[in-house]
């Protein structure tokens, strides 16, 4: 089943691959119009087998192709006629006249042109033509197929058709016992034994070894390479190692059949018995190898499918039965039919019609076929079961399930089914939808293990080739190489669910023509030049901007934010040469899209008007640098520093660590405030107030003296302190200064007001606070409130100062308020 599954793997690839170009020459179309009838009055024919029809396809197909090739013929020369024509100006109207010579020449190039079209639009009906009976071909042998699908066979649970399963058993073992005494009464065959002796003792030893032992050495090799963990790829060859467990006692097998060969004892029927038997062994060493590789014993590598300890060996079991029951059923289906006429025949006679022959050959293979759809589904079903056991569980132990688990449960449920439907349709007679059924199910998990265990090679390969970490497993990279290699396994799928490589090959053939769009046809091949060229430049493009921006800027005297506009307007060029060359190099004609692009562009302009507004503000930001990366703005109530412009915002880091976007229109159309722009000096104010009675010169002196101490301030211009006001408690002062650095803007002003007010306690100079008085205005009346009859008491003293609070005065109550209060400054920028 394994040579099978690879012959189905090739024919899609080959499928996939674009058909080879075919030498341009004119077919001969009396010979086609022959050809058509005939092959119309064959589809016609009811009692036409299939083979004949389907030779009939590929003869179509071939005249097809031949049409194809002549439909592009004088493309070069059509064009040039066409300019020729297109020079010569518009034809004049009706009742209009011109030059006569311009007039002979005109009619000269319409026949020319008329000449050179001739063949391509013969060639276009010709192949419509065929086209047209391909399609009749295909619909009946889909139709044939159909009744074939849903034929009642008799029901292998009726104890009367058992003689016709054992009728076939019987048949073939008799042919193979008599091929059998035939050669072993043979003396030639005894003759080449005692001649090969020596050579096919050699073998048998050394096939008996590789059968014997061949699996378990590559699989502890395959253990060793695990466990040198001094070995970076040791996860690459490991999987390379692990399929010498299919290779190695095949290819001990391979020596076995040889040496039976070599004998001379086995005949024609035996040889490929043993071939059979091959392919049995074949499949089952890739199950098993499968399963080992899906559904590891150990925790060497991560597994495909996270199934729990406890279940993973008897998930190894079934899927190596199911692959032993694929690889048994292939032959009822390809070496059995072949053989079993002929063994039923040879042994019964001539008596028997054609008709009885086959009924009683269906039958017979009903019958044989039932135990290996009952096994078959026993196993889907109990499989289905636990992959819904290792979904619960993962559902119980993460909080949200994935969409791999998803996935699993579905195939779960869907295995269920056909577990259950699949054997009942056998049981019924529909034995042929049953193995439609039945045995593509199994094909296809076979398919999916295989996926699974490509994409982890190919995952761990890219770790390797990027030395990425296990992060890299997780990728994006791995997960579009699992995505391509699930699209390139829909044809096989395909194949296995019934398709045909004829149906495969039109789907190409339509795909290949492509698709009309707005009177530009897009096929694969101008999509693939599209993206390749357009990739092309786009890596050329990068390649270029992070050459300037290590190795070329950063030796001129451009500031960065000038390197950074000029390395961002050379991308954008780039794109559109990249773009702009790609659709040249592709040959799309975009003249005919140009109506639909200006109907789209203006809705598109409503809708996305925003969005341009800030890619054109985008483009004004990197030309004018009104803002570069690195400075500090305030804009929309927003401080921070510059930390990226890009084409639609500029992200802003302020002081508290967190990044702020904001839309470039706002930037280019709003305020905004540079601290940092041209250069990084600021001009630092710092409010005193000193109490009333203050020498004020001896104040001034010591903030003047306070201020040139700082480091960062700048003694051209030189700080000096002004006496701005008299305020309503206090004398007020203001250190003016210039920083060399306004980013330590708010350190200057900390440090400032610490030596303040270390120097002021020294001096004895008093800064005035708020205080608060509160009088009450009429005791009196409030103790009447309290108490009526009460001795009146003297008035109460002022109440003694307290904290700055603002209550609401009561009744009664006079409010008189001193405040005295330093301003201070802004608390600081973070930093």
């Amino acid at each position: 089943m394994i040579l099978r599954f690879l012959r189905i793997w090739l024919v899609a690839m080959f499928v996939a691959l674009p058909l080879a170009a075919q030498d341009v020459k004119a077919p001969d179309y009396k010979i086609w119009d022959k050809a058509s009838e005939e092959a119309q009055q064959i589809v016609a024919e009811a009692t036409v087998t299939d083979e004949r029809l389907t030779a009939l396809r590929v003869a179509m197909v071939d005249w097809r192709k031949q049409f194809l090739a002549v439909q592009g013929a004088n493309a070069s020369e059509i064009k040039t006629v066409r300019d020729q024509i297109a020079a010569l100006g518009p034809a004049p109207a009706e009742g209009e006249s011109e030059d006569p010579a311009i007039s002979k020449r005109r009619a000269e190039l319409n026949d020319t042109l008329t000449k050179l079209q001739a063949p391509g639009l013969a060639a276009v009906e010709a192949a419509t033509h065929a086209d047209g009976i391909i399609r009749a071909i295909d619909d009946e042998l889909r139709e044939r197929a159909t009744d074939k699908l849903l034929r009642l066979s008799p029901s292998p649970l009726n104890p009367v058709n058992w003689a016709a399963g054992l009728k076939i058993v019987t048949a073939l073992s008799g042919q193979l016992y008599d091929e059998a005494v035939k050669t072993f009464t043979d003396k030639g065959s005894f003759s080449t034994l005692t001649e090969s002796a020596p050579l096919l003792a050699l073998l048998l030893l050394v096939a008996i070894v590789l059968l014997a032992r061949g699996r378990r050495w590559m699989g502890n090799l395959s253990a060793w390479l695990l466990g040198k963990s001094s070995i970076r790829a040791r996860y690459v060859i490991e999987e390379f190692v692990s399929v010498g467990q299919i290779l190695v006692p095949m290819v001990g097998f391979t020596l076995l059949i040889a040496a039976a060969s070599l004998s001379g004892l086995a005949g024609n029927l035996w040889d490929e018995l043993l071939g059979v038997i091959g392919s049995i062994v074949l499949m089952g060493l890739f199950a098993a190898w499968l399963a080992g590789r899906v559904f590891p014993a150990g925790d060497q590598f991560e597994a495909p499918l996270r199934v729990v300890h406890e279940r993973r060996a008897e998930v190894r079991l079934i899927v190596l039965s199911l692959g032993l029951v694929l690889a048994i059923w292939a032959p009822l289906g390809d070496w059995v039919v072949a053989k079993a006429e002929n063994a039923m025949r040879s042994a019964q006679g001539d008596s028997d019609t054609v008709n009885a022959l086959a009924s009683q050959i269906d039958a017979g293979l009903s019958v044989l076929a039932f135990p290996l759809l009952l096994i078959a589904g026993a196993l889907l079903f109990r499989l289905g079961q636990l992959l819904r056991a290792h979904v619960r569980n993962e559902a119980a132990t993460l909080p949200e399930s994935s969409f791999r688990d998803s996935v699993i449960g579905a195939v779960g449920n869907l295995l269920l089914a056909v577990g259950v439907v699949g054997p009942l349709l056998g049981a019924i007679g529909y034995v042929n939808a049953a193995n439609a059924l039945i045995w593509p199910m199994v094909e296809t998990l076979l398919l999916i293990g295989l996926i699974l265990v490509l994409q982890k090679f190919l995952a761990e390969f890219y770790v390797v080739l990027t030395d990425s970490g296990s992060d890299g497993r997780n990728s994006l990279v791995p997960v579009l190489m699992g995505f391509m290699l699930v699209v390139l396994s829909l044809p096989v799928l395909a194949l296995f669910w019934g398709a045909r490589v004829e149906d495969l090959v039109e789907l190409w053939v339509a795909f290949r023509s492509g698709i009309d769009l707005g009177g530009v046809r897009i096929s694969p091949s101008v999509f693939i030049t599209f993206a390749l060229v357009f990739s092309i430049g786009f890596a050329v493009t990068r390649i270029v901007q992070r050459a300037l921006r290590t190795s070329i800027l950063p030796r001129t005297s451009i500031d960065k934010g000038g390197q950074n506009a000029i390395v961002s307007g050379l991308g954008y060029v780039g794109i559109f040469l990249a773009a702009m060359a790609a659709v040249a190099t592709a040959g799309i004609d975009l003249s005919s899209l140009a109506i639909v692009a200006g109907a789209l562009s203006v809705g598109i302009g409503f809708g996305l008007q925003n969005i341009v507004s800030n890619f054109v503000s985008g483009i004004i930001l990197l030309i004018e640098r009104p803002v570069s990366e690195g400075d500090w703005i305030e804009v929309g109530g927003q401080q921070g520093v510059v930390k990226a412009i890009s084409v639609r915002s500029t992200i802003i880091e302020t002081f508290d660590r967190t990044d702020v976007i904001i839309p470039n229109a706002d930037l280019v159309s709003g305020q905004v405030t540079n601290w940092t722009r041209g250069n990084k000096t600021g001009r630092l104010i710092v409010p005193v107030g000193v109490a009333y009675g203050a020498d004020t010169r001896r104040v001034s002196e010591i903030l003047l003296e306070i201020a040139q101490a700082q480091p960062l301030v700048m003694m051209s211009p030189e700080p000096y302190v002004i006496f701005s006001g008299f305020g309503a408690d206090s004398l007020n002062f203001e250190i003016r200064t210039i920083l060399s650095d306004v980013n330590f803007k708010i350190r200057v002003l900390s440090e400032i007001n610490h030596q303040i007010s270390e120097r002021f306690a020294a001096e004895g100079i008093e800064i005035p606070f708020a205080q608060r008085d509160i009088w009450l205005r009429n005791p009196e009346v409030l103790l009447g409130r309290g108490a009526q009859g009460a001795t009146p008491t003297k008035p109460a003293a002022p109440l003694a100062p307290t904290k700055p609070v603002n209550p609401a005065p009561m009744e009664g109550m006079q409010e008189v308020t001193t405040l005295s209060d330093n301003d201070g400054a802004e608390d600081g920028d973070g930093r």
